[in-house]
């Protein structure tokens, strides 16, 4: 079940699913120790004798954010128990809080006791063994603890603080958990309970006839129980309330701060594609941790595939988001990126397959050892170069000199002289790496284009700093790689791209003729112009072959895609379509325009990702291409940056056809 609700704040990290249920809780980190694991941390009501969790006859219900925020506007019925819900959640943006406010409806007439639930499924450092749940008088609260990782849970219902409280195992022994104890509408009041546990509590409201009553709920988090105690204490003191609208504020301050944001006429793009731009924008800034990582995604449901997950750095996502908020005018949170990829990078100056938040190597299905037995590197050449790009961008738009002076050195001149030498001595293009998909290892269109871009960029940097010597170096060895892109990548008889090549041990070059999205990247790293008939026929036979032929439509990744395959007609469906595949088309379109009419088909592939994301405005990464139900993980930051990147391509080719 894919994540329909995301609230963060750079060291708290929570995702819901479409239950309202918190399935995931990360502390403190952005993608770093789930505290949840995937379990349901469930919401119910018990009112009239009766029980429902709000997975149950709920069939009525909305969920999205307050606009401009990321406060959940979530909304559910249920008819059978005559009782509305309003609910409104975030994570404060200074403090390690969440709140989480819920307006009770009462659909009947005469007064009516309501209770509701909250079940707290933590497995602590995301394992179930040592966790203490225990109820303390002093605070009137319930704590999860172990080592160095607190959770308080408290709430208020009008004056009334907690009702009733059950601590007990849980996913142990045959023990489902308190939630159980719950659904008779009376917990157990058991105060503590040790080893794989969890706890509910309830609040107890009486609702008018037809009116409507309030309850409060919140999780602390910190480090020890002197923390989680303060934190309770400035929620009780500031009030729940104030503390939700602080943060509905904060996020809309924060959405109007981006230098490119303020004043930004959208011209004739539709509202919902408007709206679907700045929802992009605060979700790709929810997964970016407070020490600089930026987070692919945090679903954790994608943990049932192989039992990893998607929750790590990739430097050519990390450099991508950096680069759609630079494009927007954020640059605070991309400084923070460009400084962590500073320390991470290799001592060799190139970047491992993905890292975690605290900058350790992730876990990597890249081996050390080709299959001829000899060493190679496990890495996605595309990430290094990629960063190098982006931060030539960053300071283009920004002119931060004396920041990017402190990165030339050891990020810039490192990985340019990596990349560099990382070459074939003949062919000049990247020596094999992994492809953009991580399935492959050879030398790829799209990575030789990041290599290019990458080297093209350290080239300026160079001049920049009155380095000309090496600045000609760069440029000779820039210039050696486009070229390659040129003469060795393009096919003649085939009139396009091909997606990569391979040196036999004879020396022979065998190409890849597979039609793939990523052969975009000839164009957009400023290789070929976009309307360079190489680039037209490249891009037509991608729109031709990709397009999925069914009424969802949209991009695949490449031919006979075998990743999350739903079906096998891969004449009508080469691959299931991809958010990020279908934009880049839309790039395209907005490159190649010589009127304003020209970038009518622009608009309907933006408005094509906007019909096809969550109610919430959440993208995932790829759809079925029958149903449009998402597959994989949800949301995807590569998906939300790639998005705002072609919205303000959009926008700035718009502005340049009306004055020229």
């Amino acid at each position: 079940m894919t994540r329909k609700l995301v609230v963060g704040n750079g060291n708290l990290f929570i995702n819901y699913d479409d239950d309202l249920n918190i399935r995931d809780l990360y502390f403190p980190h952005v993608g770093m120790e789930n505290h949840v694991d995937g379990n349901r941390c469930r919401f119910g009501i018990w009112v009239d004798g009766k029980f429902s969790w709000l997975m149950n006859g709920w069939g009525e219900r909305s969920l999205k954010y307050l606009e401009d925020s990321m406060v959940t506007d979530a909304w559910a019925r249920n008819n059978d128990l005559g009782i509305e819900l309003r609910v409104n959640d975030g994570v404060h943006y200074s403090k390690n809080i969440f709140l989480r406010k819920v307006v009770v409806k009462n659909l009947r007439g005469g007064e009516r006791e309501v209770r509701l639930f909250f079940g707290q499924d933590f497995r602590l450092y995301g394992m179930n063994v040592g966790d203490t749940a225990c109820y303390d008088p002093a605070v009137g609260s319930i704590v999860h603890y172990k080592k160095k990782r607190y959770f308080l849970i408290n709430g208020r219902a009008g004056k009334e603080g907690i009702y009733q409280y059950s601590t007990g195992w849980a996913g142990f022994a045959g023990a489902e958990g308190t939630w159980r104890d719950a659904e008779d509408g009376v917990l157990s009041n058991n105060p503590i309970a040790q080893g794989s546990v969890d706890s509910t509590v309830s609040f107890r409201i009486r609702v008018p006839a037809w009116g409507e009553r309030e309850v409060y709920y919140w999780i602390a988090a910190g480090m020890d129980f002197m923390e989680v105690k303060r934190l309770n204490e400035e929620v009780l003191r500031s009030d729940p309330a104030k503390l939700l609208r602080e943060i509905d504020t904060y996020h809309k301050a924060w959405l109007s701060a981006g230098t490119k944001m303020q004043g930004l006429n959208f011209k004739d793009l539709p509202e919902k594609v408007v709206r679907m731009f700045k929802r992009s924008l605060l979700i790709i800034r929810a997964h970016i941790d407070g020490d600089g990582a930026v987070i692919a995604a945090n679903d954790s449901d994608v943990t049932q595939f192989n039992r990893d997950h998607y929750s790590y750095m990739w430097p050519r996502d990390g450099a991508l988001v950096a680069y759609a908020l630079d494009k927007a005018g954020y640059s605070v949170e991309t400084r923070k990126f460009f400084e962590f990829c500073s320390r991470i990078m290799t001592k060799r100056g190139f970047f491992l397959h993905k890292y975690n938040p605290d900058g350790t190597f992730a876990s990597s299905w890249h081996p050390w050892i080709g299959s001829d037995g000899k060493p190679q590197l496990p890495i996605q050449e595309d990430g290094t170069a990629f960063i190098v790009f982006s931060l030539w961008h960053h300071y283009y738009q920004f002119k931060d000199i004396e920041f990017v002076k402190t990165l030339y050195e050891p990020l810039v001149k490192k990985a340019v002289d990596f990349m560099i030498r990382y070459r074939h001595p003949e062919l000049k293009l990247p020596l094999p790496s992994y492809d953009l998909w991580e399935e492959r290892i050879g030398t790829f269109t799209f990575t030789s284009s990041a290599v290019y871009a990458g080297i093209a960029a350290a080239w300026n940097f160079a001049n920049l700093f009155g380095d000309y010597e090496l600045a000609e170096s760069y440029k000779k060895a820039a210039l050696e790689v486009r070229d390659g892109v040129w003469n060795l990548l393009y096919d003649e008889g085939l009139g396009r791209f091909v997606r990569g090549i391979n040196v036999d041990a004879q020396g022979k070059i065998i190409k890849d003729p597979t039609i793939d999205s990523s052969l975009y990247s000839v164009f957009y790293f400023c290789a070929l112009p976009a309307d360079d008939p190489r680039i037209e026929g490249t891009m037509k036979a991608i729109e031709r072959r990709l397009w999925c032929k069914t009424k969802v439509g949209g991009v695949a990744r490449y031919e006979n895609d075998h990743y999350r395959k739903i079906s096998w007609d891969v004449e009508n469906v080469p691959g299931n379509p991809w958010f990020i595949c279908t934009l880049w088309l839309a790039e395209w379109y907005v490159a190649r325009a010589k009127e304003l009419k020209d970038l009518r088909r622009a608009v309907e592939v933006l408005e094509w990702v906007t019909d096809h994301a969550a109610e919430s405005g959440i993208l995932g990464e790829q759809l079925n291409p029958y149903t449009s139900e998402p597959i994989s993980v949800s949301p995807l930051a590569w998906s939300h940056a790639t998005f705002v990147i072609a919205v303000l391509e959009y926008l700035e080719k718009y502005k340049g056809l009306e004055s020229g």
